[in-house]
């Protein structure tokens, strides 16, 4: 449901969301969370997927783990780390589900702020840490953080915000579109110059979707995606190692030693998963011929090992997941909460999304990139920012069922 059909008269330039009376307000400053209360239809999907990433990062990664001088040989290493890190995870957004809806509002700008600052800090020779040609890290003692990861949350929390404010000028290209689309660009160098091209498009995608729900004109998208057409052809032009990406997803046998050595052999994965694959553990491909098993190409490894009916699993979960955030968000918008409304279905996009890109490329249906899969793969700052978004989303749903118990509807 876009805003756009749901509008009222009160909503003026500036004005904060989310359309609740001022008893009700005060009523949700003291909640009763009950573990009752908390929607199993979003729950259970995303502890399945939780529990299931946990098992298949240990999986995946041991014989790197066990072979590495790197993790001083240990075969836990990832999987005490990922544990350690869905424990942080679990634990900081059990602590975030108490924070009422209007304070994440109030404080939109200035996390969206303190995400840009974090993303430039990457770029600072000395402070950011570099792997593989790429600064995306800041360093905090034994652990790294990913600020490309918490800025997609923070995107999603500012778009959010930022459209409701906005609400009566969405109709206009200059001044609803255009301070959206320049914010997002800039944001987009900065990740461009790590580079992180995946998190850019994830971050683009969560904003800009957002805007389209909240009412900019499909005409104006229409020229958006002509636009993102131009500088995706520009972008893979003057980047050779995109070009060569591109190249080896259009026929990745004809350089299986070079452009198509990733791809080909998570194809080699899927192709010796058939049904209901070679067993937990048993797969060939993790040891040392797929780059990146517990990462970027989990999903591969799910399907060596698991099968087709592994990979139906995870793809209908995560489809149970984000068909719920967007009924969570509509329920919201319906009782004029258009800010919740707008996060809850930006929550969905960004996890839709990111996921859709991440089994793409595992199956060779998109070309190369790095992006994880969430909630599943291995990586401390998007695991958290994942477990922060769905504590968000469940403190959407809670004050939104709230609100019907109190009549305020």
């Amino acid at each position: 449901m876009r805003l756009a059909l749901t509008r009222r008269s009160f909503f003026g330039k500036g004005a904060r969301d989310d359309g609740i009376a001022a008893r009700t307000v005060g009523r949700l400053a003291k909640p009763r969370t009950p573990m009752s209360e908390i929607d199993p239809v979003l729950a259970w999907p995303a502890f399945i997927l939780l529990a299931l990433g946990l098992v298949m990062v240990y999986s995946a990664s041991i014989a790197t783990a066990e072979a590495s001088a790197y993790t001083d040989y240990q075969p836990n290493y990832f999987l005490v780390r990922h544990a350690f890190f869905l424990v942080v995870g679990l634990t900081v957004g059990l602590l975030v589900f108490h924070i009422r809806m209007d304070m994440w509002q109030r404080m939109a700008p200035w996390l969206f702020l303190a995400g840009v600052v974090l993303l430039a800090l990457t770029l600072v020779p000395g402070i950011g840490h570099k792997v593989g040609g790429a600064r995306r890290w800041l360093p905090l003692g034994p652990v790294n953080l990913q600020p490309s990861e918490l800025m997609k949350l923070f995107v999603t929390i500012y778009a959010a915000d930022y459209t409701v404010r906005k609400l009566n000028l969405m109709s206009s290209f200059k001044k609803g579109f255009m301070p959206m689309m320049g914010v997002i660009l800039f944001v987009g160098c900065l990740l461009l110059l790590e580079p992180d091209f995946g998190a850019f498009v994830v971050v683009a995608t969560i904003a800009f979707g957002v805007l389209f729900l909240g009412g900019v004109s499909i005409r104006v998208f229409l020229l958006l995606g002509l636009a993102a057409l131009v500088g995706f052809v520009l972008l893979i032009w003057v980047q050779p190692y995109m070009r060569a990406r591109i190249l080896g997803f259009r026929d990745p046998w004809a350089d299986p030693f070079g452009g198509g050595y990733q791809l080909t052999h998570a194809l080699i994965a899927f192709g010796r998963g058939e049904w209901f694959g070679v067993g937990l553990g048993g797969s060939i491909e993790k040891l040392f011929y797929l780059p990146e098993p517990h990462t970027d190409f989990l999903l591969a490894v799910i399907a060596e090992e698991l099968g087709f009916v592994g990979v139906f699993i995870v793809v209908a979960l995560f489809t149970l997941l984000i068909q719920r955030a967007f009924v969570i968000g509509r329920e919201a918008i319906r009782l004029e909460r258009y800010f919740s409304g707008l996060v809850a279905q930006a929550i969905g996009l960004w996890i839709g999304v990111q996921a859709f890109i991440s089994m793409g490329v595992n199956m060779g249906l998109l070309p190369t990139k790095g992006l994880t899969l969430p909630l599943m793969s291995y990586g401390g700052s998007g695991l958290l920012a994942n477990c922060l978004a769905l504590s968000i989303l469940l403190r959407i749903d809670w004050e939104t069922r709230e609100m019907k118990r109190g009549g305020n509807a």
